[in-house]
C-alpha cells in the first residue's frame, strides 16, 4: 500500500491527533480546554490530599502542583494524582470524583496515603485498584503507589510517587495521549448527548404527561357538561314537585282558616267578610310567589348560575265572584210563614198557661203571648237566615280557594318553565364558554405535542446523521489509546499504545493491529484483508484507506 508524504502537522502531537479526528469527522471542533503544565492532586475528603500536594510541590520543582479547587474552569492538568486513604475503602462516589478530574487527562497515578499507620495498606491498594478498574476500563493500567506525606514520625515517604510521576511525565507521548483523552471525552459526551436527545426520555415523559392532561381535559369537559345538564333537570323536577305541594298546602291552610271564620260569622261582620276573604287570598298569592322566587333562586345558586331565572312573572288572575246573599225572597217568605206558625203555637201555649194559672189576667196574658209569639217568629227567621248566609259563605270560600289553587298551580308551572328556559340558556352559554376554553387548552396541548414530535424527529435525524461519524471517530481515538472497543455488535481488543498489537473483530471480520508507532497490521473484514500502517501513516491517507475504514 502506498504511503503519503508526512504531514508537517504530524510533528506536533496535538495537531496530529486533531488531524486524525478531523479526517473522520471534519465538522467536529477541537476540545475547548486549555492544557496547563501542572500536576493536580485530588481525592476523597480526609484522604490526605493537601499533605501530598504540599510534599510534591517541594519535590517536583519543575512541575507546579495544584489541588482541584485551584484550577480554573476550562483548564486541565497534564497529570492527575488520585489520593485515597489506607483507612477507607474506595467508593463509587470517589471513582466519580476521579472520573471528573481526569476527564481530559490520560496520566493518572493512584496513591494510597497514610501507609505509616496502616499496615494493611497493600490490601487496601489492591482493593482500590480492583474497584477503580471495575468502575471504568481505562483505569485498569493505572499505576498505584503507597505514600506517607505527613507521617507521625520520620521523613515523608513519597519517593515512589515522585519516581512514578517523573517517569510518566518524562514520556514523550504524554501530550498526544492527553489530547486523545480529551477527544475521547468530547466524542463520548457528544455521542451520549445526541443519543440521549434521540431517546428523549424526558421528552417522552413530558409527552405522556401532556397526553394524560389532554385526555383529562376532554373527560372533564364531557363529564362536567353531563353533570350540569343532569343536575339542572333534576333540580327543576324537584322544584316543580316541591312548589306544587307548597301551593296546595297553602291553599288548604287558608281554606280551613276561612271556613272557620265563615262558621263564626255574625250579622255585624257579614259586610266586611268578602273583602277580608279577598285580602287573605291576595296574601296567599304573594306568599306563594315569594316562596317560588326564593326557591328558584336557591336552585340557580346551587347550580352556579345567576339569579335572573328567579325573576317574577305576571301573576295569573282568578275570579271568585260575590257570595249569593241577597236573592232569597222565596226562602224568606217560607221562613216567615214557618216562623209565624211556630210563634203562634208558642203564643197559644202560653195563653193556656196563663189562663189556668191566673184567670183574672187573661187579657194581659193574651197580649204577652202575642208579643212572645212575634218575638219567637222574628228570632227563628233571623237565625235561619244567618245559618243560610253562613252556608253560602262556606260554599263561596270553597269555590274561591279552588280558584286560588288553580291560579297558584298555573303560577308555579309558569315560573318553573320560565326558570328552566332561562337556566338552560345560561347553562348552554356557560357550556359554550367552557368548550371554547377547553378547545384552547387542547389546542395548546396538541401544539406542544407536535413540537415534541418534531423535536424528536429532528433529534433522531441528527442521531442517524452524526452518531455513526462520532462512533467511528471514537473508535479511532480509542484504538490510539488502546483498550477494548465495542461497536455495532463487534468487539475490538487492542493492546496498549506502545505494546504489541491486538485483534479487532467487527461484524464477523478480524483486524490485527500493530502498535501505534510500530509496524502496520492486517485487517480482515467480510472475507477481505487490508494492510494498515502506523497510526501516523493512517492519519495521512485518504479516508477510504484510514483507520475510519477499519472502524466501519
Amino acid at each position: 500500500m502506498t504511503t503519503l508524504d508526512p504531514d508537517p502537522a504530524a510533528e506536533d502531537p496535538v495537531a496530529a491527533v486533531d488531524a486524525l479526528v478531523a479526517e473522520i469527522a471534519p465538522v467536529l471542533r477541537p476540545p475547548a480546554v486549555r492544557r496547563r503544565d501542572v500536576v493536580m492532586v485530588t481525592g476523597p475528603w480526609l484522604a490526605g490530599v493537601s499533605a501530598v500536594a504540599g510534599v510534591l510541590a517541594e519535590r517536583l520543582r519543575q512541575w507546579p502542583v495544584v489541588e482541584a479547587a485551584e484550577l480554573p474552569p476550562g483548564e486541565v492538568p497534564t497529570a492527575v494524582v488520585f489520593v485515597v486513604s489506607a483507612a477507607a475503602a474506595l467508593t463509587e462516589s470517589d471513582c466519580a470524583l476521579l472520573d471528573a478530574a481526569a476527564a481530559h487527562t490520560d496520566v493518572v497515578i493512584g496513591v494510597v496515603s497514610k501507609i505509616d499507620v496502616h499496615r494493611q495498606w497493600r490490601e487496601m491498594q489492591q482493593t482500590a485498584r480492583e474497584a477503580l478498574a471495575d468502575y471504568a476500563p481505562r483505569y485498569r493500567d493505572v499505576a498505584w503507589v503507597g505514600a506517607a506525606a505527613a507521617p507521625e514520625r520520620g521523613e515523608p515517604r513519597v519517593d515512589d510517587l515522585v519516581a512514578e510521576l517523573a517517569k510518566q511525565l518524562g514520556d514523550s507521548d504524554v501530550q498526544r495521549r492527553n489530547r486523545l483523552r480529551s477527544w475521547e471525552f468530547q466524542l463520548r459526551t457528544d455521542a451520549d448527548r445526541i443519543d440521549r436527545d434521540a431517546r428523549a426520555e424526558g421528552r417522552r415523559a413530558r409527552v405522556t404527561l401532556l397526553q394524560e392532561q389532554r385526555d383529562e381535559v376532554v373527560r372533564q369537559r364531557r363529564m362536567s357538561k353531563s353533570e350540569r345538564v343532569i343536575g339542572l333537570r333534576s333540580r327543576i323536577a324537584q322544584a316543580r314537585v316541591q312548589l306544587s305541594y307548597f301551593a296546595r298546602k297553602r291553599c288548604a291552610s287558608v281554606r280551613g282558616e276561612l271556613a272557620e271564620d265563615a262558621a263564626g260569622m255574625t250579622r255585624r261582620r257579614l259586610p266586611q267578610f268578602e273583602a277580608y276573604v279577598r285580602g287573605r287570598l291576595e296574601e296567599v298569592v304573594a306568599d306563594v310567589d315569594q316562596g317560588v322566587s326564593e326557591h328558584l333562586a336557591d336552585v340557580a345558586q346551587e347550580l352556579g348560575l345567576s339569579g335572573d331565572a328567579a325573576a317574577t312573572t305576571s301573576t295569573p288572575q282568578f275570579e271568585t265572584g260575590a257570595p249569593a246573599l241577597s236573592s232569597r225572597r222565596l226562602e224568606t217568605q217560607l221562613m216567615t210563614l214557618l216562623g209565624a206558625g211556630f210563634g203562634l203555637g208558642v203564643a197559644l201555649a202560653l195563653s193556656r198557661l196563663f189562663a189556668n194559672l191566673a184567670p183574672g189576667l187573661t187579657a194581659a196574658g193574651a197580649v204577652a203571648c202575642v208579643v212572645v209569639g212575634v218575638a219567637v217568629t222574628v228570632w227563628v227567621v233571623r237565625i235561619r237566615g244567618l245559618l243560610r248566609d253562613r252556608a253560602v259563605l262556606d260554599r263561596w270560600v270553597g269555590e274561591a280557594t279552588a280558584a286560588l289553587r288553580s291560579a297558584l298551580q298555573e303560577l308555579v308551572a309558569l315560573r318553573v318553565v320560565a326558570a328552566e328556559s332561562a337556566l338552560t340558556a345560561e347553562l348552554a352559554e356557560r357550556n359554550e364558554t367552557e368548550a371554547v376554553r377547553a378547545a384552547d387548552r387542547i389546542a395548546g396541548l396538541d401544539r406542544e405535542l407536535r413540537e415534541h414530535a418534531a423535536a424528536t424527529a429532528r433529534a433522531a435525524a441528527v442521531r442517524d446523521r452524526q452518531l455513526p461519524t462520532l462512533h467511528r471517530a471514537l473508535a479511532a481515538v480509542r484504538s490510539e489509546l488502546g483498550g477494548s472497543v465495542r461497536l455495532d455488535g463487534g468487539e475490538a481488543k487492542l493492546g496498549p499504545p506502545r505494546g504489541p498489537g491486538g485483534s479487532v473483530r467487527l461484524d464477523g471480520g478480524e483486524a490485527k493491529l500493530g502498535p501505534p508507532r510500530g509496524p502496520g497490521g492486517s485487517v480482515r473484514l467480510d472475507g477481505g484483508e487490508a494492510k494498515l500502517g502506523t497510526p501516523h501513516e493512517l492519519g495521512q491517507l485518504d479516508p477510504p484507506n484510514t483507520a475510519r475504514t477499519a472502524a466501519d
